[in-house]
């Protein structure tokens, strides 16, 4: 029996490729626009039909039956009706599904989905991806054939297969690759305003960059710059806790500060040292984002419940976003984690116990990946550090797994209990960490949201379903969202490219309120109410300081 047609067009390819486009309109954890969703759509569109060719072409080369004329017609409608059920009942409830997400997220409802420019825009993408095969086709057959003067058959056409990978590797890698990447790290070092384009440097003592500073202020750049001299002030901190504080010190040395982790580790301790920082009561080491940035709610919630009480030192390791420079800079977020804590923590542990700061390590986002690092066993063992907050831990971070392979079974995958709570808890945007009660001599709260991509993107959904969207939704996520092999991949890595867009509290938008109650359990403030959270909190989201935000 014949079961494909060889001539002409196929139409399996075609309706696997329908099949995934109706997929992706199913919902995943941040909303799409149309036109997200049209580019979404085109792209699995063009896999689906490639991975149906792959099939048909596997079928061919092997010689195995066919149908053709009537059979093959009847076969293709009996097939494609199902087919295109499918597809117009997952345009037909597309607007729903998103507006299932915006719904748990507190945005406006859509009142249509833009059906028409959506299709329209999956199938330019589609169109063009289907141009791009088309033309690597032609190249792969211009180098059987003048292979096949040399070579039998065969072995040209696997000759052909691999020089033609070898040239798209080498094209893209030595080529168009480090072309986008020298541009990249040009553009964002004219943007950080690096030396000459710098704005003046302060005048006043007692400030990183400032006059007697060991810190190069030229070569702070834009983040840094920033981060020292927008932060709470004494007078804001003691308006707000009714009660006399400090001016809370800020050490960070720019990545244009010295050549190499080490030295600017070294330059941001002897910084931190000069401006008395180990003379305060607590020491937050933190590691950036990939740009250089640290999230304002992160450190100055921590600022104001301490009363100024509190220094932190942190150093830049790169000018890329943190997704950028997750793939094309991995080493260098983790080399200086590894420099920056353990550098700090020697100098900290010649100190008198009872003379000394508590210390505690931050981060967020690849801020949290390089700081998890670069806390290694001794930070934890050997003259312990007090503990640490992270946030929104990326998924290769290697500790943040195996903590959560360590989880109570009965707990779920995107809010774990481990063990009793007395060494790691994990706090979002509607759990707290359980308060400053309970704890071992170690404390670290994961402050992470179950709508976050960034934190659950699985590389393995490109053929299983991860582990949380086999079970129960979270309050946020749309319990609509299925998990289809590929399509969910794909998805996920859009909601990746989104995370950022999200509404405060969700997706991978982490903001000051959410930062009260974990600070809180981790760092044990003196004389703290509940009351006093409720109220940092709702200073934070009224916005009364800039820096209580994103």
């Amino acid at each position: 029996m014949r079961i494909f047609d060889k001539s002409g067009l196929t139409m399996v390819p075609m309706f696997l490729g329908l099949l995934f486009f109706a997929a992706s309109l199913t919902p995943s954890l941040i909303p799409r626009d149309w036109l997200v969703q049209g580019i979404l759509g085109g792209l699995v569109m063009a896999l689906g039909y490639l991975i149906g060719r792959v099939f048909v072409g596997l079928w061919w080369v092997m010689e195995l039956p066919t149908l053709k004329g009537r059979a093959a017609l009847v076969f293709y409608t009996v097939s494609g009706v199902p087919v295109v059920g499918v597809l117009a009942l997952c345009l037909n409830r597309a607007n729903d599904w998103q507006n299932s997400i915006r719904l748990r997220m507190g945005l406006e409802l859509l009142d249509s989905s833009d059906t028409i420019q959506m299709v329209l825009v999956a199938l330019g993408v589609f169109g063009l991806l289907f141009l791009l095969g088309v033309l690597l086709r032609m190249a792969f057959d211009y180098l059987r054939h003048r292979l096949y003067a040399f070579m039998p058959a065969r072995t040209a056409i696997i000759a052909g297969f691999l020089t033609l990978g070898v040239i798209l590797i080498v094209a893209t890698r030595d080529g168009i690759l480090d072309k986008v990447i020298a541009n990249l790290d040009e553009s964002v070092t004219i943007a950080q305003d690096l030396f000459d384009t710098a704005p003046p440097a302060p005048t006043r003592e007692g400030i990183a960059g400032g006059k007697g500073s060991l810190i190069n202020w030229d070569a702070m750049g834009n983040p840094g710059r920033d981060y020292v001299t927008k932060g709470p002030s004494a007078a804001s901190i003691a308006e707000f806790t009714g009660r006399d504080a400090l001016q809370p010190i800020r050490v960070y040395a720019g990545l244009a500060q010295a050549d190499t982790p080490q030295a600017r580790a070294d330059v941001a301790l002897a910084e931190l040292i000069r401006l008395g920082g180990f003379d305060r009561k607590i020491l937050i080491v933190a590691l950036p984002t990939g740009t250089g940035w640290l999230d304002p709610g992160g450190v100055d919630t921590v600022e104001y419940m301490h009363g100024g009480d509190i220094a932190t030192v942190a150093v830049q390791y790169s000018y890329l976003q943190s997704p950028l420079a997750l793939i094309l800079e991995t080493r260098s977020g983790l080399d200086q984690a590894r420099a920056l804590i353990s550098t700090v923590h020697n100098y900290w542990k010649t100190l008198p116990k009872d003379a000394r700061p508590r210390i505690y390590i931050h981060g967020l986002s690849l801020g949290a990946w390089s700081s998890m690092y670069g806390t290694g066993m001794f930070a934890l063992l050997d003259d312990p550090i007090n503990g640490a907050l992270w946030a929104g831990p990326p998924f290769p971070s290697d500790r943040w797994n195996r903590v959560n392979g360590d989880r109570n079974p009965d707990s779920p995958y995107v809010s774990p209990t481990i063990g009793d709570g007395r060494i790691v808890r994990f706090a979002s945007h509607t759990k707290d960490a359980g308060g400053p009660t309970g704890w071992g001599d170690i404390r670290i709260v994961y402050l992470q949201y179950s709508s976050d991509p960034i934190v659950f993107y699985e590389p393995a959904s490109l053929f299983r379903a991860p582990e949380w969207m086999r079970e129960p939704a979270a309050v946020d996520v749309s319990p609509h969202m299925k998990f289809m092999p590929v399509v969910t991949q794909f998805q996920l890595a859009v909601d990746m490219a989104l995370a950022n867009t999200a509404p405060d509290g969700y997706g991978h938008a982490y903001y000051g309120p959410d930062y009260v109650r974990p600070w809180v359990a981790v760092t044990d403030p003196d004389n703290w109410t509940e009351a006093d959270s409720a109220r940092l909190a709702a200073h934070c989201d009224g916005g009364f300081h800039e820096g209580c935000r994103n």
